[in-house]
C-alpha cells in the first residue's frame, strides 16, 4: 500500500515552517545592513580627524600655551547677563593689559553650534563681548590672548548664575 498524499492537500511555499526558519536570519541580515548603508551614507562624521600626525605634533604646543598661562598666573572669572559676557582677567602682577581677548566655546557633540565670541577692554583687566544667540547646556570654553600664545581652558554648563572661574589647566582647582 503506497499512501501518498494528494497534490491537493501539500500547502504552498509560503506556508512551508521549514521555509521561513531557514531564511529568517538571512531576510534580517540584509535588512539590518541595508539600514545601516543609509544612516552610514546619510550622516556625517565629524568628531573624526583625518591628520593625526599634525594633531600629535599639536600636542607640545597646546602645553606650552598652558604651561605659559600659568606662568603668568592668570585666572579669569567669566558671567553671564543674557548675551552679554563679563571678563575680568588677572595675572600675578595685577589686573590683565590685552587689547582684545578671544573665548571658544566647543559643543561637546555638535561642531556646527561651536561659537567664536571677541571681548574688548574695558580696561584694568576687565573686557565684554556679546553672544549672537543664545546658548544652553554643557560647553568647553577656550580663553586665549591676542598673540594666542597662553590659553585658559576647561568646561562648563552655560549660561549659569554664578561666575565661572577659569584657571591654567594642571593647576590646583578651586
Amino acid at each position: 500500500m503506497n499512501q501518498q498524499a494528494p497534490a491537493a492537500t501539500i500547502a504552498p511555499w509560503y506556508r512551508q515552517p521549514w521555509f521561513w526558519f531557514l531564511t529568517i536570519a538571512p531576510l534580517s541580515a540584509i535588512t539590518f545592513s541595508m539600514f545601516m548603508l543609509v544612516v552610514a551614507s546619510n550622516m556625517r562624521d565629524t568628531m573624526v580627524t583625518d591628520d593625526y600626525s599634525k594633531e600629535g605634533r599639536g600636542i607640545n604646543l597646546e602645553i606650552a600655551r598652558d604651561q605659559a598661562a600659568a606662568d603668568m598666573g592668570l585666572n579669569a572669572d567669566m558671567a553671564f547677563e543674557d548675551r552679554s559676557i563679563l571678563l575680568n582677567v588677572n595675572t600675578q602682577e595685577g589686573p590683565a593689559d590685552f587689547p582684545y581677548l578671544i573665548l571658544n566655546l566647543f559643543h561637546p557633540t555638535l561642531s556646527q553650534n561651536d561659537r567664536t565670541i571677541q571681548f574688548r577692554s574695558d580696561g584694568n583687566g576687565h573686557y565684554t563681548g556679546n553672544m549672537l544667540g543664545d546658548i544652553d547646556g554643557r560647553w568647553y570654553y577656550e580663553l586665549r590672548g591676542p598673540d594666542n600664545h597662553w590659553r585658559l581652558k576647561g568646561e562648563a554648563w552655560l549660561p549659569t548664575e554664578s561666575k565661572v572661574h577659569m584657571i591654567p589647566k594642571g593647576s590646583a582647582k578651586g
